[in-house]
C-alpha cells in the first residue's frame, strides 16, 4: 500500500496535538493505558463525576511533550459526553509564562469562561465584576475602549493583552489587584462562576468544569523572595486558586513533585489529593528486558500516522513501506525512551532529511547523531555524574541537580505494574561515551 508522503509527514508534525473530537485524529490516537500504570484520564472524569455539584480542584503533571494536552483534551471530550459544560484552555494564550502571578490566572481563567458561556449563548451581566475591570483600567492611566454593549471576554481580553505586552502594565495591574485578590475571588465565584452555574443547571448540563493546560511551562526562575515561581504559584498561593466555584483541573510542573513542599501543594491546592502523573512510555523494565507491550504500543503510534485507516494487524504487514527493515522502526522507538513527542520529532527528522520512503538504517542512525550532539552540548561535569548514578539506581531525589535533569528532559520517568515507579537515562544520552 503506497503512503501519502506529505501527509504522513503533517501527521508526524511534533507540534501538533491530537483533537480527540476530531474524526481523523482519533484516528491517530493510541491508548498508551495500560503500560503507563492505569487510566489516569478515567479516574480524573469519575472524581469530578462522583463529587459533583461540590467544586473539586485536580492536578496533572508530566514531562513536556508527553502527550498531556492530548490527554485533557481526551477528559474534556469524556466530561461533555457526561453533560458536563467544559472550558479547556492553553494558559499561554494568555499568559506571559515568563512572569506570572495569582492575578493574572484568575482573570485568564474568566476571560475564558466568558468566552466559552458566550460563544453557547449564556450571556452574564456581572455587576460588581464590571465595575471592578473599569477600575482597574482606571488605575493603569492607559486608554483601554471596551464599548457600552461590549461582551465580558472582550473587556478582560482587552486589558490581558495589554498587560501581557507591557511588564510594566502587568506591574501596575498586580499592584491594584493583589491587596484585592480575596474580594476578586468572591466576585468572580458570585457574579460569573454562580451565575454560570445556576444557568447551566437550569439547561440540564452537570456543571463546569475549567482545564487549564500549559501551567507547567512556567518559567523557574527565583521570585525575589528566593521561591521559583512555580512554588510561588502552586504552593504559596496554592489555596487561593483552588477557591473556584467551579471543578478545576490544573497542569504543573513536574520538578515541584520533588519538592519537599510538595505535601503542602497537595493539601493547599489539590485539597488533600494526590496529583496525577502521566509517565513515559516504557520500552524496557527496570532490570533492562524489553517492554513488549509498551513497543507495540509505540510502533503502532507511528504506523497509524501512515496508514491511519487500517487495523493494527493489517499496518504490521506495511512496515517495509515506510522502513527498510522493522528493526528500523524498533530503533527509533527504543532510542526515544517512549516521549511521545521525540518518537514523532525523530520520525519528522528523518522524512526531512530522506524525503522519501522507506526510511533507512543510514538515515535513523544519522538523525539520532544529530540529536545526541544537541543534547550533549547542554551538560556539564557535575551532571554527567548525576547520570551516571540515575543510570545505576534508577531513582531521583529532590536535589536541585536532579530537578534540572528532569526539566531538561535528561532523565525520564516510568511506571508499571512491574516495577512501580522508577527513572531512567534518556537513551540518547545513555549511548553517550561520557555515561
Amino acid at each position: 500500500m503506497k503512503v501519502n508522503l506529505k501527509k504522513f509527514f503533517q501527521a508526524c508534525n511534533p507540534a501538533k496535538t491530537l483533537m480527540v473530537g476530531n474524526i481523523e485524529d482519533q484516528k491517530y490516537y493510541i491508548d498508551f493505558s495500560v503500560v503507563r500504570g492505569g487510566e489516569i484520564i478515567q479516574e480524573m472524569a469519575q472524581t469530578i463525576s462522583l463529587l459533583s455539584p461540590e467544586p473539586t480542584c485536580q492536578l496533572f503533571t508530566g514531562h513536556i511533550g508527553c502527550g498531556k494536552s492530548t490527554e485533557l483534551l481526551r477528559l474534556q471530550a469524556e466530561l461533555q459526553r457526561q453533560g458536563f459544560h467544559v472550558v479547556y484552555f492553553e494558559s499561554s494564550q494568555d499568559l506571559d509564562m515568563a512572569d506570572v502571578d495569582v492575578s493574572d490566572i484568575l482573570l485568564a481563567i474568566t476571560r475564558q469562561v466568558s468566552a466559552s458561556l458566550e460563544a453557547a449563548e449564556i450571556r452574564i451581566k456581572p455587576g460588581y465584576f464590571n465595575k471592578l475591570l473599569t477600575e482597574s483600567i482606571d488605575f493603569l492611566k492607559t486608554p483601554i475602549e471596551l464599548g457600552a454593549e461590549a461582551e465580558l471576554s472582550f473587556g478582560i481580553g482587552k486589558l490581558t493583552a495589554k498587560t501581557k505586552e507591557s511588564p510594566q502594565l502587568r506591574s501596575q495591574l498586580r499592584q491594584y489587584l493583589e491587596p484585592r485578590t480575596e474580594n476578586l475571588l468572591e466576585v468572580i465565584n458570585k457574579d460569573i462562576l454562580g451565575l454560570a452555574n445556576k444557568e447551566l443547571q437550569r439547561r440540564g448540563k452537570e456543571g463546569l468544569v475549567v482545564i487549564i493546560d500549559n501551567l507547567d511551562r512556567v518559567d523557574e526562575r527565583c521570585k525575589e523572595s528566593g521561591r521559583t515561581q512555580a512554588e510561588y504559584l502552586f504552593v504559596d498561593r496554592g489555596e487561593q486558586l483552588s477557591k473556584l466555584n467551579c471543578h478545576l483541573v490544573y497542569t504543573l510542573p513536574l520538578v515541584l513533585m520533588f519538592s519537599n513542599d510538595y505535601l503542602s501543594l497537595k493539601n493547599r491546592l489539590g485539597g488533600g489529593k494526590s496529583t496525577k502523573i502521566l509517565p513515559m512510555v516504557p520500552v524496557k523494565f527496570r532490570d533492562g528486558s524489553d517492554c513488549t507491550e509498551g513497543m507495540v504500543l509505540l510502533r503502532q503510534m507511528i504506523l497509524a500516522r501512515a496508514f491511519p485507516d487500517l487495523s493494527t494487524e493489517q499496518r504490521l504487514e506495511f512496515i517495509t513501506e515506510i522502513f527498510d527493515i522493522p528493526e528500523t522502526l524498533d530503533r527509533l522507538c527504543r532510542i526515544s525512551g517512549g516521549h511521545v513527542r521525540n518518537l514523532l520529532g525523530l520520525m519528522f527528522s528523518c522524512i526531512q532529511k530522506s524525503m522519501k520512503l522507506p526510511i533507512t538504517q543510514e538515515c535513523v542512525e544519522s538523525v539520532i547523531r544529530e540529536e545526541r550532539s544537541e543534547l550533549i552540548r547542554a551538560i556539564n561535569e557535575q551532571e554527567w555524574q548525576l547520570l551516571s548514578q540515575v543510570a545505576c539506581s534508577k531513582k531521583v531525589d529532590s536535589e536541585q541537580g536532579y530537578q534540572t535533569l528532569l526539566r531538561s528532559l535528561f532523565v525520564f520517568e516510568y511506571r508499571d505494574n512491574k516495577d512501580g515507579v522508577w527513572f531512567d537515562v534518556n537513551p540518547m544520552l545513555a549511548e553517550a561515551a561520557e555515561i
